[in-house]
């Protein structure tokens, strides 16, 4: 299969939903991560992608939709919490899970009796769902378990040869995937940290409980609602190994320990203290936004070669900081030390 590379004139935008009605994969640009997108209501199409991906079969995909009027064709009993958080953060990147209709196939939703759906914040993306006709089921456009995809050329080196198509969008606004909230508890349940802050969610839904999946490993039998929550992701080929900590500790325990084909993830602020310890900043301490931007394309530029093993930093606080945080740590599969300890 050749990989057809499209950019966003309306001819190749029409062209993209072509292939996803014709039951193709077409990488699809959004402000969180690229897509890898099928027609989500086509349970053959739909399988391409856990193909294409390597991806397990129990870990459920994204609807993507235009608008949030599409809710009710394929969500059922949606909550007043539902429309409001439509009403805030529509277009954006958020994910909510809902009980979901008769019209989705359960190779989308792995089998369960919900779904995460969301209206990215992106014009050209929801063009093509509009001319498509169906909405997009996407997870991130990576080869399952490893960074995921910020540019169209990390679509291209994961998937050239997998997928009809990628949409070159440009790089990701935001960087990591989105927030995703479970409202079909008695109280809203945060399952992935993202592009909205729990304090902002919190805003609109009062309380939220926080799914230990989010700050933990969880078993690896459970059943989950939402990608990202089981299996280890986000990983280079390298170990990766979070330092925590004051800077100046972290860089004492780090140069204490570094050894040949050791390699340093940290913020631009810190780049002074880990001169020869071979460093990559991935943005701004000061700035997260800047470090959700630039943390998957980092991790892709120290995965293979010679680099064994990587100490990555990661912020503190909250907002976006935590869906840093949290990726951080799965890419680690939860291998944290503390510098001070």
């Amino acid at each position: 299969m050749t990989t057809q590379l499209l950019s966003t004139t309306e001819q190749d935008l029409e062209r993209a939903a072509e292939l996803i009605r014709a039951g193709g994969l077409v990488a699809i640009p959004t402000e969180t991560v690229y897509g890898l997108g099928a027609n989500g209501l086509d349970a053959a199409a739909v399988e391409k992608i856990f193909l294409a991906k390597g991806r397990p079969q129990d870990n459920p995909l994204i609807l993507h939709i235009h608008d949030a009027s599409q809710l009710p064709d394929f969500c059922r009993e949606i909550p007043d919490a539902a429309w409001k958080l439509a009403e805030r953060f529509w277009p954006g990147p958020l994910t909510m899970v809902l009980p979901v209709a008769d019209a989705v196939p359960k190779t989308t939703t792995a089998g369960l009796d919900t779904v995460g759906v969301r209206c990215p914040d992106n014009d050209a993306t929801r063009e093509i769902i509009r001319l498509a006709g169906v909405p997009i089921a996407a997870p991130s456009a990576n080869t399952s378990g490893k960074p995921s995809t910020t540019t169209a050329a990390h679509v291209l080196h994961d998937m050239d040869g997998k997928i009809a198509a990628i949409v070159d969008g440009g790089p990701c606004r935001v960087g990591v995937e989105s927030t995703i909230v479970d409202l079909t508890g008695p109280m809203p349940r945060l399952l992935r940290p993202g592009g909205i802050g729990p304090e902002a969610l919190e805003q609109v839904l009062g309380a939220l409980i926080v799914d230990r999946a989010v700050t933990g490993e969880i078993a690896k039998d459970a059943v989950v609602r939402a990608p990202g929550m089981k299996y280890k992701h986000y990983a280079p080929a390298a170990e990766v190994l979070i330092v925590e900590g004051p800077a100046e500790a972290a860089a004492r325990y780090v140069r204490a320990r570094f050894q040949p084909g050791d390699a340093v993830l940290c913020f631009e602020e810190e780049l002074p203290l880990y001169a020869g310890c071979n460093p990559t900043a991935y943005g701004r301490e000061s700035s997260p936004a800047t470090l959700s931007a630039g943390l998957f394309g980092a991790l892709r530029k120290l995965d293979g070669g010679d680099v064994q093993r990587i100490f990555a930093r990661c912020p503190t606080g909250g907002g976006i900081s935590v869906a840093v945080r949290n990726r951080l740590r799965k890419s680690a599969g939860f291998h944290i030390v503390n510098a001070e300890e």
